[in-house]
């Protein structure tokens, strides 16, 4: 249970769901639904017609260790729901838990299921749980996905109480930007819940079933950016009070009491943040019911990441320092080592211990001790004495003055090394896709909790013939005097080959081989000093990677050659 809980696997919600995504038919002037019932599993139990009687094809007769293709053996059917099963499986050519969608082909959303995964397949962000594949085989078609055992629904999260002020303000950034991202591309969700939304070990989130869970229950909206806001703006609502942002239950959470209305979080319980209560009002649609009116409400995840920029940073809370126990002195440091036991009730006297050094032998110590420091004394006084006497002797007769130029002092000092600060940066493309363009400015904004990472590769540690290499072009904002780099990095491991390059612009006009090189290393731990054999003048640096450890899964990424950059540092 405790597997099937935690791993993300896009299935059908069996707790119920608000659906804030609204059909075409079913949606308003602006696009969001009237409609708020539940769909949940029992609806079969409780006499909803069969896919005989709606026409619909009826799921495959499927069981635990059947192949797909011959290489996904099916381990445990989690859902079985309106003409389609959802399965954890194992792939057993690269012996990896995944998750499978399982539909007959002539189904009526069969179509529109393959085309969403495809679509979904094709962003390749790490925030979204990943489609690895999507198939039509004979009368089968199944999508794989992404199993993630270390992740934790919000569900689950929420079910312990309200998360901390940190962590919602963590998840609704989060969330926030990976579905404007996904917008940007054409991409909606239209089902986004506490189920679809995991925290993994790491507390990055990730969103699951983008596309592919709308479209294996037929769901379409008319205006799909503002139903994926509302969605958020309810998902953060249900993390700062524990509650549905409705009269109705939904997802193991009680909702609002009915006949009062919308109102906002700091309103349901005490001590909420005011910031983030605004955030969750303005994003719901509640007709312009927002915590404070003169704000303009988010319609777009776009919108709502704009919003959530421009509120105060709310930091991570402080760690708690545990003071250690008392320290216990026991019986062997007392002195009492190998004594007999008192007897149980009797009072030991404590023996005060002697003064130190009145013994016959301390005393001749003290004494020897004594009779050394003034020898030595004497000496180095006669020493120090005659060395002033002779330095003085050859002054008078040399009778000259030595002087030293201003030249003569600049050469026997070194010249101080200062940080040169980044004004900007872009991620530099020799060919094929870029790795994360988004993130390069994390690479020079002093956190180093933030980073800009490649893509994971099958093969190292050379990225070629993959790639030639990646890398990000710095500008230093003028031409400046650079003399060396130290770079951060997130994993260890093989080893990482690091080149620096002076270039004319963000986006250079010639390839590598034009460029003028500055220095390169190579680094197996998480920090690397490039230090260049001659400082040289340059406004742009390329910092370009052509080696990659192996590094362990994460939250971001599977196992494979990847490298990721957390602090990039220029001293002139």
């Amino acid at each position: 249970m405790a597997e099937r809980s935690t791993a993300a696997v896009d299935v059908a919600d069996n707790s119920g769901d608000e659906p804030l995504t609204a059909q075409a038919d079913q949606s308003t002037a602006d696009g969001v639904a009237n409609n708020r019932e539940r769909d949940t599993d029992s609806d079969e139990a409780q006499g909803t017609p069969t896919s005989e009687e709606t026409g619909k094809a009826s799921p495959p007769e499927l069981h635990s260790g059947h192949k797909l293709a011959r290489r996904y053996r099916l381990e445990e059917c989690v859902t079985r729901l309106d003409g389609f099963s959802s399965w954890r499986a194992v792939d057993e050519k690269l012996r990896r838990a995944v998750g499978v969608h399982i539909l007959p082909s002539d189904h009526t959303r069969a179509r529109s299921v393959l085309a969403a995964a495809r679509s979904s397949a094709l962003l390749g962000d790490p925030r979204f749980v990943q489609v690895l594949d999507a198939v039509e085989d004979n009368d089968l078609v199944y999508v794989v996905h992404e199993w993630l055992p270390d992740a934790t629904e919000l569900t689950a999260l929420l079910a312990s109480g309200p998360l901390e002020v940190y962590d919602a303000y963590q998840m609704v950034s989060q969330v926030s930007s990976a579905m404007a991202a996904a917008h940007r591309e054409g991409l909606a969700h239209l089902r986004l819940s506490p189920n679809a939304v995991l925290r993994t070990s790491s507390g990055q989130w990730r969103i699951r079933g983008l596309a592919v869970n709308a479209a294996l229950r037929g769901i379409s909206s008319a205006s799909p950016q503002r139903t994926d806001t509302e969605a958020i703006g309810a998902l953060l609502y249900a993390t700062l009070t524990q509650r549905w942002p409705y009269e109705s239950d939904a997802h193991g959470l009680a909702g609002l009491p009915k006949d009062i209305g919308l109102i906002p979080p700091d309103q349901v319980r005490a001590g909420v943040h005011r910031g983030l209560s605004e955030l969750a009002m303005r994003a719901l649609a509640n007709d312009g019911a927002t915590a404070s009116r003169h704000e303009a409400p988010c319609t777009t995840p776009e919108e709502l990441v704009k919003a959530i920029g421009e509120m105060p940073r709310i930091r991570p809370p402080e760690p708690s320092y545990t003071a250690p126990p008392d320290y216990q002195r026991t019986a062997y440091q007392q002195g009492a080592y190998g004594r007999p036991a008192p007897r149980p009730g009797a009072t030991q006297a404590v023996q005060a211990p002697p003064p130190p050094l009145q013994s016959r032998t301390g005393k001749a110590l003290k004494w020897s001790v004594s009779a050394l420091l003034i020898a030595a004394l004497g000496l180095g006084s006669w020493q120090l004495a005659d060395a002033l006497m002779e330095r003085g002797g050859k002054s008078d007769d040399q009778n000259q003055t030595q002087t030293t130029d201003g030249d003569d002092k600049n050469d026997g000092q070194t010249k101080p090394v200062k940080p040169i600060s980044v004004q900007g940066a872009q991620e530099y493309i020799a060919e094929g896709q870029a790795q994360a363009p988004g993130d390069v400015a994390k690479t020079y904004d002093g956190d180093s909790s933030t980073f800009w990472r490649t893509k994971r590769y099958n093969e190292g540690p050379t990225l070629a013939p993959y790639k030639p290499g990646v890398g990000i072009v710095y500008d230093l904002g003028s031409p400046q005097e650079l003399s060396a780099a130290t770079i951060s990095l997130r994993y260890t491991g093989d080893h990482t080959a690091v080149h620096l390059y002076a270039t004319d612009s963000l986006s250079p006009s010639t390839g590598i081989d034009g460029m003028k090189e500055i220095g390169t290393a190579t680094a197996t731990g998480t920090s690397l000093t490039l230090t260049a054999s001659k400082p040289i003048k340059t406004q742009y640096v390329l910092l370009w990677i052509t080696a990659v450890p192996n590094a362990p899964s994460d939250g971001y990424s599977g196992a494979g050659y990847k490298q990721a950059i957390t602090d990039v540092t220029f001293k002139g």
